[in-house]
């Protein structure tokens, strides 16, 4: 059955990207698409959006309680897909040099509030067939606070489109105080328990988890976490109170731009057939940071953000302690300036052992993923996480925390799951520096055993975690969203 879906997104790769978002939004449309759906992609019209947009055109002109001009829909057509994109191009709220949430200091534009009300009350005019385009949705796809605000404003219109709303990380809420919600000049039901009134501020996200028809989340685990105190940031109570409409749909990787045998990024080719480049990658890496080519040394990439979310702490804790064995350390990342600054001094204790990049570059990133023996992601939560499966993919073993989609995607390497053939990486239970540690260690004992080594690398580069099984899941979610407003329209 084909759907027509409006699917919103603050962030879309390859056009801007902060983190996971973009990737599922630029690569799950397209799988979408692929499985015969009819899908429009919403996304602000950023400035670094629009250098890259270069052929679109004016589709529509809305005139927006949210903004003194009128706002212009732009069409184009996603980068090397066939995706429709529609751009919402309101320079006072989105033309600014930085990021999509912030500005280039780091702190988050004071207006975000406003920038994103806009942006939903352009989706609900394009949901409800005002713009004139012989085009409405049978289904809207909503993601993160930023786009939260969508059904609850649908809520208040009839014959609308059955919603569906993705969570992909729960932490981050869009809290404003109740001065803004009046200056956003909102319906007044909004600003209430049970609808997006939370601890006397204004939750975007609760906009979503109250509204929505459906809600998804992007792991099994993360749907489970979620309803727990420990990971529901003070929703756990709504969600397990909605959790007949709650999913967790594992997140897909694009193998078009993850996969080592045709990555344009990495200097040499490999597959689970011929992994031999995979050396090659591992001594251009070592020359790129300085440290000793010799392939005998295990590595161990990094990829993320530098924040107690990821368990950073623990490596910054680790490392000294570890550095005793023959290794080295690779890191590509961003975040809080203390953790910035003591990497960057043990990068000066251990010129060696330890390369560090601050920022992030999306080839140094793939290049990791090649180059590196094992993946280090000792997250305190993680709603799907990516890396894991990039590495999987690129026989680079990783080494996780037993949480969210982590947990959903590596298998441990026991002893009964190394027999069977399933055991693909290393896992720890709690966030503790010591168990962070002790899985490191095991990981090295048995990177010294070359053959058992190697059956673990081919468990993980068989495995496929690619869009098409998740699409279809995200289907059956459209198809009971479409049920459950049938019959409360």
């Amino acid at each position: 059955m084909s759907n027509k879906i409006l699917f919103i997104s603050s962030e879309v790769h390859p056009l801007v990207k902060t983190g996971g978002l973009a990737d599922v939004s630029g690569s799950l449309p397209a799988s979408l698409q692929s499985l015969k759906q009819d899908l429009r992609l919403l996304l602000p019209a950023y400035r670094q959006v629009m250098e890259k947009m270069k052929n679109t055109r004016t589709v529509a002109t809305l005139s927006l309680t949210g903004a003194q001009k009128p706002v212009r829909i732009l069409e184009g057509k996603m980068p090397d897909s066939q995706v429709t994109v529609w751009l919402v191009d309101s320079p006072e709220h989105f033309d600014r040099a930085g990021g999509p949430y912030g500005g280039l200091d780091g702190h988050d534009w004071s207006d975000n509030a406003f920038r994103f009300a806009v942006f939903a009350e352009a989706a609900v005019a394009l949901a409800m067939g005002r713009c004139q385009l012989n085009w409405t949705p049978d289904i809207v796809h909503c993601n993160d606070w930023q786009s939260g605000l969508v059904p609850a404003l649908l809520s208040q219109e009839t014959n609308r489109p059955a919603t569906v709303f993705t969570i992909h990380n729960l932490a981050y809420q869009g809290l404003f105080p109740w001065e803004t919600f009046a200056a956003l000049k909102l319906p007044q039901t909004l600003w209430s328990h049970e609808a997006m009134e939370f601890h006397d501020m204004f939750s975007f996200i609760k906009g979503g988890l109250v509204f929505a028809d459906q809600i998804t989340t992007v792991s099994p685990s993360y749907a489970k976490e979620i309803r727990t105190p420990e990971f529901g940031y003070g929703l756990n109570g709504l969600l397990n109170h909605r959790v007949k409409q709650l999913t967790g749909i594992l997140n897909g990787v694009d193998y078009n731009v993850w996969d080592p045998a045709h990555d344009p990024l990495i200097p040499y080719h490999y597959s689970n057939k011929n992994i031999g480049n995979k050396t090659r990658n591992k001594k251009s890496l070592q020359r790129h940071f300085g440290l000793e080519e010799n392939p005998a040394i295990p590595l161990i990439g990094m990829v993320g953000r530098m924040v107690e979310q990821k368990g950073i702490d623990l490596v910054l804790a680790t490392l000294p302690e570890l550095f005793e064995n023959p290794l080295q350390v690779v890191i590509v990342g961003s975040g809080e300036k203390r953790f910035e600054q003591s990497f960057t001094e043990l990068a000066g204790h251990h010129p060696g052992q330890l390369g560090l990049h601050l920022g992030y570059d999306e080839q140094l990133a793939h290049r990791i993923e090649a180059g590196s023996d094992m993946f280090l992601m000792p997250s305190r939560f993680e709603p799907c996480g990516l890396n894991q499966i990039y590495s999987l993919r690129y026989g680079t073993v990783p080494i996780v925390r037993n949480t969210g989609g982590l947990a959903d995607t590596v298998v441990h390497a026991s002893k009964e799951n190394r027999k069977d053939n399933t055991a693909s990486g290393f896992i720890f239970q709690n966030a503790t520096a010591s168990e962070m540690a002790a899985a490191v260690q095991q990981a090295l004992e048995m990177y010294s055993h070359p053959r058992l080594w190697r059956r673990i690398i081919k468990t993980g580069m068989d495995q496929d975690y690619s869009w098409q099984a998740s699409a279809q899941q995200y289907l059956e979610v459209y198809q009971r969203a479409s049920r459950k407003l049938s019959k409360h329209p």
